[in-house]
């Protein structure tokens, strides 16, 4: 017996996860996008993945360190989860690598529009906003995820014995010019984060 119109038509809510769903398996793409910091012990190469768990860890960890005393937690989550998704498109683009630095926002926002884009028709515009917030820094949220964001590869150098500083000859006035708007979000991220460059450069693993 045919179905009848009402059991034969598409099933919206069906539809709209499924599209949810391709949108997860291709983000699982960051875990293959691999970052110039290393892990603590085994010193591989951190991807992008582990970097966006780390991000969030710290959120949750050192909020009462922020400048702003009563932050939107759950928007600074969302922003540190979404905002290297763009980099399954455009990779990982070093810190300190001023050539592809120079069109990097570029690349990222055409990243934007096609990974979020995946998603229902609803649900791009939330995640390009917190992208570009991000982006921005002009938030208390979005200053303090950007705080967070610089100051996690300055400690996993800092613990790794300055590896992606001495491989690319990195020094330390450029290393404290690129994080200085960690202040911004956290004075005493900043000030962690200034002891951890002289520590660095004393004790030989970050050129002067």
């Amino acid at each position: 017996m045919p179905n009848s119109p009402a059991t034969s038509a598409p099933n919206p809510l069906n539809v709209r996860l499924a599209r949810q769903i391709e949108f997860i398996v291709e983000t699982d793409r960051l875990k293959e996008i691999f970052r110039q910091t290393l892990n603590t012990r085994s010193r591989r190469a951190e991807n992008d993945a582990e970097h966006s768990w780390a991000l969030c860890l710290l959120v949750i960890t050192l909020a009462e360190h922020a400048n702003f005393p009563q932050l939107d937690l759950l928007r600074v989550l969302k922003m540190v989860i979404v905002h290297d998704l763009v980099e399954i498109d455009a990779g990982d683009t070093f810190a300190y690598d001023t050539k592809n630095m120079a069109d990097q926002h570029a690349r990222e926002s055409v990243a934007a529009d096609r990974i979020f884009g995946l998603l229902p028709a609803d649900q791009p515009a939330e995640m390009r906003a917190l992208w570009d917030e991000f982006e921005a820094r002009a938030t208390p949220e979005a200053k303090f995820a950007a705080a967070v964001d610089r100051f996690h590869p300055m400690l996993l150098n800092c613990r790794t014995e300055g590896a992606a500083w001495r491989k690319h000859g990195v020094t330390s006035d450029r290393v404290l010019a690129r994080n200085a708007h960690i202040a911004e979000g956290s004075a005493a991220l900043w000030t962690y984060a200034q002891h951890m460059v002289a520590a660095a450069v004393e004790a030989g693993h970050l050129a002067k």
